[in-house]
């Protein structure tokens, strides 16, 4: 049942502001040239009252036309509407008297509706009116016009209501569109981001097994159909890795990628100095520093030209370093990526030149205030 409100409302996110509620407010509102024309019967007789009818009857048109011109959002045509329902109220007083103070309430709860800025001027102005104007026409023989009044406060009050709660749920509505295209371009560069992870890493030892394998099998080595052998497997495992990544159920691990790189460095021959053991890191930063240690091993094959590399693990931070062309690997959609990931958690990516040469790349994480967590434990 959500589901079907939910695909109603994005079909016509305006339905409710523009549907039928406003539509039932608005020609409810003619019920007050009904009873002015009530008034007009009371006070005339002949062609008189014929005049005071055909005043009211073209309020009512009047009326509906500028409705319609709201609706559509046409605010001069409005603004000319209104002028004329003025001009057809101050008209049917005459005829009406005290009645006509019932087309006063369409007129004030109109003018609310597009000057909410002075609403309380302009309901307080015609509650006055409602109230002195037939007291103080003596040749009406009339009290203050007490129940004109109090509907037309009523009736402003209840049309300035509805126009706050239709723009609040317009407002509602773009903020809940917005927030709807905010998370698809989320999940866009999820994808973005893992699928260059993924396929960053993978191809390049893709790309160096298989030279590795050329170079094997040029020289009439066994070890080439090994090699051809793995490559083999890791393309299956990269298309596996795609098709989790875009379903958004796949998993990275510190101890993978540090397996994964020793293999990649060795075949780039490149001397690898990495932990044996990822113990020392906390459970819940294993996996973004698995994402650093595969982001920079990636970076050191493709750029570095480097004969070592060394990998450090602490608690919360990791750091790789090597000693080749330093400057060689510039920042690109890996390291933004990368970025990106431990920035989202407060952490920090320091990359630049290492001293006497070569490229360090270190990545910290905050850490938890264990001590505190285990004496709230115990």
């Amino acid at each position: 049942m959500d589901s079907y409100a939910a695909a109603a409302t994005n079909r016509d996110p305006q339905r409710w502001s523009h549907g039928w509620r406003r539509m039932g407010l608005a020609a409810g509102m003619l019920a007050y040239p009904a009873a002015t024309a009530v008034g007009v019967a009371q006070y005339t007789s002949g062609a008189v009252a014929v005049a005071g009818y055909g005043v009211v009857a073209a309020f009512s048109v009047c009326y509906v036309l500028a409705a319609i011109a709201f609706g559509s959002g046409a605010r001069r045509s409005v603004q000319l509407s209104l002028a004329a329902l003025t001009a057809l109220f101050l008209a049917a007083l005459p005829f009406a008297r005290e009645f006509a103070f019932f087309l006063c309430a369409v007129v004030v709860s109109f003018a609310v509706l597009n000057w909410r800025q002075y609403a309380a001027v302009i309901i307080a102005v015609g509650t006055a009116g409602a109230i002195t104007v037939p007291w103080a026409v003596r040749p009406w023989h009339s009290g203050p016009g007490w129940l004109e009044a109090v509907a037309l406060v009523f009736t402003a009050l209840t049309v300035y209501a509805f126009g706050e709660i239709t723009r609040s749920n317009r407002a509602l509505l773009e903020t809940r569109a917005e927030v709807a295209r905010l998370a698809q371009q989320a999940e866009r560069d999820r994808i973005a981001r893992d699928l260059h992870d993924l396929l960053g890493h993978s191809l390049t030892v893709i790309t160096v097994k298989s030279g590795l394998a050329r170079k094997l099998a040029a020289a009439g080595a066994e070890r080439a159909v090994d090699e051809i052998t793995e490559v083999e497997q890791l393309s299956r495992q990269v298309l596996a890795d795609v098709r989790a990544a875009v379903s958004g159920y796949r998993e990275v691990t510190l101890t993978g990628e540090l397996a994964r790189g020793r293999e990649l460095l060795r075949a780039a021959g490149v001397t690898a100095d990495l932990p044996p053991s990822t113990e020392t890191v906390a459970p819940e930063h294993q996996e973004l520093l698995g994402w650093a240690v595969r982001e920079g091993l990636t970076n050191v094959v493709r750029h570095a030209r480097a004969s070592r590399c060394s990998v450090e693990l602490s608690r919360a931070c990791v750091e790789i370093r090597d000693d080749g062309l330093g400057g060689a690997a510039a920042p690109g959609n890996g390291l933004n990526g990368l970025r990106e990931r431990v920035t989202a958690v407060g952490g920090t990516v320091d990359a630049g030149p290492a001293r006497p040469r070569g490229w360090c790349l270190r990545v910290t994480l905050p850490e938890r205030d264990h001590d505190n967590a285990g004496e709230n434990a115990s």
